[in-house]
């Protein structure tokens, strides 16, 4: 809880990954949607096709999104550890440094 509140722990990432799924469902929504009216009375023989290309582009689309968001979050998180890694090093170097001067 505590790495929670002081923002250590990002929720973000699980959140995207709820969102992809919500995105892949509507986008076939859509598509299905697009290919019920291309088949109506009213409905324009194109649309029948841009519905197939929907089906198959739509959660490919929501995909590349999703990884590009969950790849900045996986950036910051490495910064981190590079950050943690070498104040542990300068830390270790002071030490060392100090107990060479007496």
């Amino acid at each position: 809880m505590e790495k929670f509140i002081k923002f250590d722990k990002m929720i973000t990432p699980t959140i995207i990954k709820i969102v992809f799924w919500i995105g892949v469902a509507l986008s076939l929504i859509g598509a299905i949607a697009s290919i019920v009216q291309g088949m109506s009375y009213y409905g324009h023989p194109s649309q029948i096709l841009l519905g197939l290309v929907m089906i198959v582009l739509g959660p490919l689309l929501v995909r590349i999104y999703c990884e590009l968001l969950i790849i900045m979050f996986k950036m910051y998180e490495t910064l981190i550890e590079v950050k943690t890694l070498l104040s542990n090093k300068n830390l270790s170097n002071d030490m060392n440094d100090t107990t060479s001067n007496e």
